[in-house]
């Protein structure tokens, strides 16, 4: 029987790359697939794309092809990632920069486009689709004139025809975090449109890899305190059948666990309703979900069931949204608590005399509830320390600069021994995010994959 075997190269932008370099050398894997977007991510780009027009992907795309790109020469592994981001041909046009500074030649790199919808919106809304919050029904009028990008959610077929295409490495911007994952089985076991039940295995299989070591003891809350070499922590491979049924194991020369416990946690990470677990390629039903433990760091999963793929696709829009302003300082013991709480009441009454505008101010008290908020319990003895954190939204930067000047007077005006003092941290611009749902066909029309061949210039 046929088995195709997919590992996990990158969990977010900025994880390390190391593991997926060690199941590429030990796990003879077919195809290293990347998530390296998060809504957070593309404001992120979206920030460095204003100061470089050149830029807006992920910028350890670099790294990544650097370390990886021999073995798609050597053993023939296929790379698919979505770290085009907002820029998914300078993401391409940097990966083939990398091969050829590696002096690797014939290799294919595909780059998939259209997820961006930004020049489009008129014309969608000429054609009576309607923007509005997907959760709230707010018109799009809000923020019209503050829209920064938007972005549509596409799932796995262009992939699919890129590798058809003979890519080695494929480049997509906004896709799903399951579609890099899918697509190969797509591809390999010629599975169809309407597969459903196959489908959905495929994208549970990608969403069990997608976040990197959450399947092989990272960020495990059960007994983490067993999990072997954390520090050199393996990412999880999938063993996948023509079927759709598939085992999640790791390479042995690298650290972590494989177990049901692991597994289960991550499929439950960002599932709202198990029975209904919407993406692009189809709707995933994880109710009758089997999973064994068939050996050491084996788990097999089978009992994915598929519903037809739904009609409307998300687009993720990013629009200013002010600036944020922060200050970070220390108070010890004793009463560290209580003289962090009087100086927050010192500088809300500041603010409130200075008559400086704001959308929000918020308080934190690091060391007692900037983890658990409203559900924190109160200390029952006197802490070592306590740092007071607040941060405000305003509308401009000015006002987000006049709130840290409030704070250094508290050293000698304030409550006693506060120290630390991190009033300088720079005023940050700010991105909302709005959803709204469109029809699939008007984001699939815009959709489409170019490849070129690396070749060293002479």
């Amino acid at each position: 029987m046929k088995t195709v075997k997919i590992g996990a190269a990158q969990g977010f932008y900025g994880d390390t790359i190391e593991p997926a370099v060690t199941s590429a050398r030990f796990g003879d894997v077919d195809y290293l697939c990347f998530d390296s977007l998060a809504e957070l991510t593309m404001a992120i780009l979206q920030k460095d794309q204003e100061k470089d027009a050149s830029l807006g992907y992920t910028r350890d795309i670099t790294t990544a092809m650097t370390s990886l790109l021999p073995f798609v020469k050597e053993k023939g592994i296929k790379l698919l990632t979505n770290a085009g981001g907002m820029n998914p041909v300078g993401a391409q046009q940097e990966v083939i920069r990398v091969a050829r500074k590696l002096g690797l030649s014939d290799i294919k790199v595909a780059v998939v486009t259209g997820d961006n919808l930004m020049p489009h919106l008129e014309n969608i809304e000429s054609e009576g689709v309607k923007l509005n919050h997907w959760e709230t029904g707010e018109s799009i009028d809000s923020v019209r004139d503050r829209l920064l990008f938007a972005n549509a959610y596409v799932g796995a077929k262009p992939l699919v025809e890129a590798l058809r295409m003979g890519a080695d490495v494929v480049i997509s911007g906004r896709t799903t975090d399951t579609a890099q994952f899918l697509a190969p089985l797509l591809y390999e076991f010629n599975w169809q449109e309407d597969d459903w039940d196959c489908l959905a295995s495929g994208v549970f299989m990608g969403h069990l890899l997608e976040c990197s070591a959450q399947s092989t003891g990272g960020n495990f809350s059960g007994d983490w305190q067993s999990i072997e070499a954390m520090d050199q922590i393996g990412y999880p491979i999938a063993i996948c059948e023509p079927n759709g049924d598939f085992t999640v194991t790791k390479v042995e020369e690298a650290g972590g666990m494989v177990t049901a416990d692991t597994v289960k946690e991550q499929m439950l990470y960002e599932i709202h309703d198990p029975s209904h677990y919407i993406t692009p390629d189809v709707i995933v039903d994880l109710t009758k979900v089997q999973l064994d433990e068939t050996g050491r760091n084996e788990v097999k999963v089978s009992g994915v069931k598929g519903k037809p793929k739904p009609s409307e696709l998300k687009v993720v829009m990013g629009y200013e949204n002010g600036y944020m302003g922060q200050v970070l300082v220390g108070f010890s013991w004793p009463n560290a608590l209580p003289k962090a709480e009087k100086a927050n009441e010192i500088i809300r009454k500041k603010v409130s005399r200075s008559g400086l505008s704001f959308k929000e101010l918020h308080t934190d008290y690091i060391g007692y509830n900037s983890l658990h908020g409203p559900l924190a319990t109160h200390p029952s003895q006197d802490v070592n320390e306590i740092y007071l954190r607040m941060a405000i939204r305003t509308t401009t930067k000015k006002e987000a600069l006049q709130f840290s000047r409030l704070f250094p007077p508290l050293a000698l005006n304030g409550p006693p021994s506060m120290g630390a003092y991190l009033g300088n941290i720079p005023p940050r611009k700010l991105i909302g995010m709005w959803a709204a749902l469109i029809p699939r066909q008007i984001v699939e029309r815009n959709v489409e994959m170019q490849i070129e061949e690396v070749t060293l210039y002479v």
